[in-house]
Formats: C-alpha cells, sequence, structure tokens
C-alpha cells in the first residue's frame, strides 16, 4: 500500500475541511463584470492565474518551506511565511491566505501532527501549513506540487460551475484542458531563483480589489 499516495490525496482533496470552496480568487468579479465574455476567456485567466501567480509564487515558495521543515529552520520558515503573505496584493487574498492556514493548522493539531501547533512571527499562510503535512507524511516534493495545484485548480472550476454557470460535462473538460499545464507550471517553479519569485497579474489584483465591494456575491474572495 503507498500510504504516501493516500496522504496525497487526503491532502488534495475538495473534501478537506478547510473552506477552500468558499474562494474563487477574483474570478467572480471577473465573471460578473463581463471581462471573461469571449470564447475561452474563463480558460485563459484561469491559466494565466495557475502560472503566474500559483506557479510563480505559492509553488516555488511551498518548495523552500519544504526543505526548511525538512531541516528544522525556523528562521526560513517564518521567512517565507512572511514574504508570501507580503504577496497576497489584496485584503480579500491575505484574509483567505489566513482563513486557509488557520482551518489547515486546526486539522492537523486534531490528527496530532508534529509542529502543526507552532506559532509563527505572522499569522500562519496555507502554503506554510501544507508543506509541513508534506514533510511530515513523507510525500515527494514534486508530487506535492501537483497535489497543491490540483486542488487549487479543481477549486477554481467548481467555482466556475456555480459563478459562469457550466454545466458539469463542459466543467470537466475545462479541467481536463488545463490540467496540461500541470507538469510545466510545476517545473517553472523548480527552477526559479529567490529573486525571481512574486506574482504580478494586475487584473488579478483589480478583480480581488473591486469584489471586497461587489454588492451580490457567492464567495469571499
Amino acid at each position: 500500500m503507498n500510504k504516501k499516495l493516500l496522504h496525497l490525496l487526503h491532502l488534495a482533496s475538495p473534501a478537506l475541511p478547510i473552506g477552500a470552496y468558499a474562494y474563487s480568487q477574483g474570478q467572480e468579479y471577473a465573471v460578473e463584470s463581463g471581462w471573461l465574455k469571449e470564447e475561452g476567456g474563463l480558460s485563459e485567466w484561469i491559466a494565466g492565474v495557475l502560472q503566474y501567480s500559483v506557479g510563480c509564487l505559492d509553488l516555488p515558495i511551498l518548495q523552500r518551506l519544504y526543505c526548511a521543515w525538512q531541516s528544522g529552520n525556523i528562521e526560513q520558515v517564518n521567512a517565507w511565511n512572511s514574504f508570501i503573505r507580503a504577496n497576497r496584493e489584496t485584503s480579500e487574498l491575505l484574509l483567505e491566505d489566513e482563513q486557509l492556514g488557520q482551518a489547515l493548522q486546526r486539522l492537523l493539531i486534531s490528527l496530532e501532527m508534529e509542529s502543526a501547533d507552532i506559532t509563527l512571527e505572522s499569522p500562519v499562510s496555507f502554503v506554510s501549513l501544507f508543506s509541513l503535512a508534506g514533510v511530515r507524511w513523507q510525500i515527494d516534493i514534486e508530487d506535492l506540487m501537483q497535489g497543491f495545484v490540483w486542488s487549487w485548480l479543481e477549486n477554481q472550476v467548481a467555482a466556475a460551475t456555480k459563478i459562469v454557470p457550466l454545466g458539469q460535462t463542459h466543467a470537466q473538460k475545462l479541467l481536463m484542458e488545463l490540467m496540461g499545464l500541470i507538469p510545466d507550471v510545476c517545473e517553472t517553479a523548480k527552477g526559479l531563483a529567490d529573486r525571481d519569485i512574486g506574482v504580478g497579474l494586475p487584473a488579478l489584483a483589480i478583480a480581488s480589489s473591486r469584489h471586497e465591494r461587489q454588492y451580490s456575491r457567492l464567495f469571499r474572495s
């Protein structure tokens, strides 16, 4: 029995009780505002956030946090935890990271995971706890990165089924299309130098900031 694979499936499952389903990361505003009306607009939006936000920020930091937890370097854990928080460009995106991190921390504490109850210099991010779980469950970093992206992508497509809305078959076709990007996104993230880590998606920041004041909405971001 491959326990590492089972732990990864557990960690990446949409049934993980952390509330990730409540966030669209600006997608809700982008759809509501009509930005994504053109053919392929939704696919391009999700692919862009995947490649230039998740792939250039979350994944390389996940890799560095994984190494820091492995070596017991809490100074580096603190540094990268603070860095990823500083790169959340709106209050919504930062709050999402904090709330998912707190929820995952509560879960890992209840599972009696070593170091899950750690108090860092700033509120613990979701990526910090996800990487800790990967280390404690001995999940290979390449597999952990792909699991992280898959979980994010599945949530984005699930959000689109409610916002656009998409039919289930259309949603699965979109998921199949976008999942092909995952290996290259992870490989690129592994090769990024520290100085190249960061996010630069003005439209995502605008969508998220405007979503904060959107009159009617389903999602928290």
